[in-house]
């Protein structure tokens, strides 16, 4: 498997730590959904540091990012799509998902993120994610 989480500083893994205690509304209703393998037992991580970001949700096996945003996102579309394609560059599928989307249309969004975890699955395609 490639190497997608690596070695962080203090600071950013200090900083993932904080996210993950501080998390939104919305960030703690989806990780009470994907966590201990509740979706078709897919192994997810939140909060996870990935080179320079610290991305919301992340499944290795599937090679998918979830991403929740706020209303400040949408001024930040610049930021976002370099993100994006930092982590595209690494092999990962992000999918981005609105608090709103999270809080009133859950059973969508976990359906959405379950159909792209099974198409990436390299179980299905027969290769190995990074190799």
């Amino acid at each position: 498997m490639a190497q997608i989480v690596s070695v962080t500083s203090k600071l950013r893994r200090d900083r993932a730590r904080r996210l993950r205690r501080d998390q939104t509304p919305s960030e703690g209703r989806l990780w009470e959904a994907l966590r201990a393998g509740r979706m078709e037992g897919w192994k997810w991580r939140r909060q996870v540091p990935v080179g320079p970001f610290v991305v919301d949700f992340l499944c290795l096996e599937a090679a998918t990012v979830v991403e929740v945003d706020g209303g400040i996102h949408a001024e930040r579309a610049e930021v976002d799509a370099r993100r994006a394609a930092f982590l595209a560059r690494r092999g990962l599928h992000v999918l981005r998902f609105w608090n709103a989307e999270v809080a009133t249309d859950l059973e969508r969004v976990c359906w959405t993120i379950l159909s792209a975890c099974r198409e990436t699955d390299p179980r299905r395609r027969g290769r190995r994610i990074g190799r």
